[in-house]
């Protein structure tokens, strides 16, 4: 009798646990269009959760509610550029994927080319230094004295 109530509250333990770590489902526009309007624009910022992920790719609270303000900023007749605007001006150009070229984020548009010249200038000057060097500078060292100082071959 015991194991039949094991079993029975195990049986019923497994039917209900995968229900304690159920989500809701994803809010979705009543209209496919505005829809394909919001997740457009959520391609286009960036979460500020995850930061490696798109508002429309994040699972994350955060761009769960950022895409519900953009459903809801769609619904009131809002454009896609009045959208950005509100949340630049909320959160500021980090939340572009690709912000504006201006003076606070130069460094962004500037810097990866930079980096890149200057490693390639550094290639060239050391392959010059080395083609203009005696060959004899590149010879392992060896020792002087003939013995090979507890190295084992």
């Amino acid at each position: 009798m015991a194991d039949r109530l094991i079993l029975l509250v195990l049986a019923a333990w497994l039917l209900v646990a995968p229900l304690a770590y159920s989500k809701e489902a994803a809010e979705v526009a009543a209209n496919p269009e505005q829809e394909a309007r919001m997740m457009l624009l959520a391609s286009e910022l960036r979460c500020l959760v995850c930061q490696n992920q798109t508002i429309a790719d994040s699972h994350s609270d955060l761009a769960a509610d950022l895409r519900q303000q953009i459903r809801e900023q769609l619904g009131q007749g809002r454009s896609e550029d009045e959208i950005r605007r509100y949340m630049t001006d909320r959160y500021g150009d980090f939340v572009l994927y690709k912000p504006p070229f201006k003076a606070t984020t130069a460094l962004l548009w500037v810097g990866p080319p930079l980096l890149l010249a200057a490693a390639v200038g550094g290639l060239i000057l050391v392959l010059k230094r080395r083609l203009q060097a005696d060959p004899d500078d590149f010879d392992p060292d060896t020792p002087e004295d003939g013995s090979d100082r507890g190295i084992s071959r």
